[in-house]
């Protein structure tokens, strides 16, 4: 995890915190992703600088879950990976994907009688925005952000924040 803290003078400080992993576009990578960005936000809900928000657990979850499935499922070319960032402030959590197909962009656009197509129509439902910008040299990132709502009581999960930080 990479922990940035931004003063600007007369400004009160603002940290954000980052988590990337790069993974494969396979169902074992995707699996394995998803799995570490919920352990990330889990311990990052005690940190005081960042716990201001109280983002519902489970929609989180479904929303990294559906963009890493879409990269792993569209995006993947062989040899090459896919990439999750995760960015946490204060304000809000921003989910991106990066994957190396930059000619199939996103569209939630569901198959009637199919049983694929409706993940983005669950990002754009959930999320407070998403959308798709190119990655250079070739390829496409995803991204989704939700506002970080205010939390209904900390009490007794608040602790030191130092205590959780991986290098």
């Amino acid at each position: 995890m990479i922990q940035q803290t931004v003063t600007v003078t007369g400004e009160p400080t603002a940290t954000t915190h980052h988590f990337r992993l790069t993974f494969a576009t396979s169902r074992n990578g995707a699996h394995a992703a998803r799995h570490a960005a919920e352990r990330w936000l889990a311990d990052q809900r005690d940190c005081p600088e960042v716990a201001a928000g109280d983002e519902d657990a489970a929609t989180v979850s479904l929303l990294v879950a559906e963009l890493i499935a879409n990269a792993a499922l569209h995006g993947r070319v062989q040899g090459r990976h896919a990439r999750l960032a995760l960015t946490l402030t204060s304000g809000t959590l921003r989910i991106e994907v990066t994957d190396a197909r930059g000619d199939r962009l996103p569209a939630p656009t569901p198959d009637a009688d199919g049983e694929s197509g409706r993940g983005l129509l669950l990002v754009a439902s959930l999320a407070d925005t998403w959308g798709c910008e190119p990655h250079h040299p070739g390829g496409k990132t995803v991204w989704a952000e939700c506002a970080r709502r205010k939390p209904r009581s900390r009490g007794a999960h608040e602790r030191n924040c130092a205590s959780t930080q991986r290098g």
